[in-house]
């Protein structure tokens, strides 16, 4: 397709992007502004002089500030008239950031929150701060939503622990609920429970919801698998073409029902 059009395309990345193309023919640009938490974080070592942290045992772990943009889109507010934002996978990533060994340590104003936080009500603050600071940074008449979670579909354990997705074909109404139910408490629980925060947060707001998490569940047969040569199955990434552009058509209609 960028064959194609090659003459009327550029590769152009706004400040903080990872990636960005404009369409000079529409004067459209579309960039992805990767973010694992919305907000800043970083590695945290405990210092020969003490402190908060130091006098409640820890030793390292990730500064994570919740009222405080990540620096890869905190411009761009000011510069895009779409946002769609998402977070969530990496609020339980454990692998990542170990409750022990690499536990994530919440800030507020620039002082540490005592007595810590779990993950789950720091995700709660950073909802309602990212919230705040979108409405206010905002350009005029710019319209913003919210991406529901992307679900994974592990079997027999997690991606490091022997997981796959070898199904060929969607799953039931039965088995969705075996994969997801918070009452089974599995491996895959992940959106939902993601959902239940986002969807609080987003309660008083002006943002507009995307969900696609509800038809994503039943394509356990959408995920690369062992494609592509991975040590272990991909069962949380999607085949292209396939179900995200289904997300796209979503985000189409949403768009037309705007203009309309």
């Amino acid at each position: 397709m960028l064959k194609g059009v090659s003459g009327e395309v550029r590769k152009w990345r706004p400040a903080g992007a990872d990636r960005g193309f404009t369409f000079l023919h529409y004067n459209l640009t579309v960039a992805y502004h990767r973010t694992n938490l919305l907000v800043r974080y970083g590695r945290w070592s405990a210092s020969p002089t003490g402190g908060p942290l130091e006098s409640l045992g820890y030793k390292q772990g990730y500064r994570v500030d919740v009222d405080i943009p990540d620096q890869t889109w905190v411009e761009a507010c000011s510069f895009h008239d779409v946002l769609i934002f998402n977070t969530g996978h990496w609020w339980w990533a454990p692998s990542k950031f170990d409750p022990v060994q690499s536990p994530m340590l919440f800030f507020e104003k620039g002082k540490l929150i005592v007595p810590p936080l779990l993950p789950s009500a720091g995700l709660d603050l950073a909802l309602q701060h990212m919230i705040t600071f979108v409405n206010k940074a905002m350009r005029p008449n710019a319209l913003k939503f919210f991406r529901t979670q992307s679900p994974r579909h592990f079997e027999g354990g997690d991606w490091n622990e022997g997981g796959s997705c070898q199904r060929n074909r969607p799953l039931s109404s039965e088995e969705v609920e075996e994969f997801f139910s918070l009452d089974y408490n599995g491996t895959n629980i992940e959106a939902r429970l993601v959902n239940k925060h986002l969807m609080k947060a987003l309660e008083q707001s002006t943002f507009r919801v995307l969900d696609i998490t509800r038809m994503s569940e039943f394509r356990a047969d959408a995920h690369p698998s062992t494609t592509g040569g991975k040590k272990h199955d991909d069962c949380m990434h999607w085949c292209l073409p396939g179900l995200t552009d289904t997300w796209n058509d979503l985000l189409a209609v949403n768009l037309e029902a705007v203009e309309s």
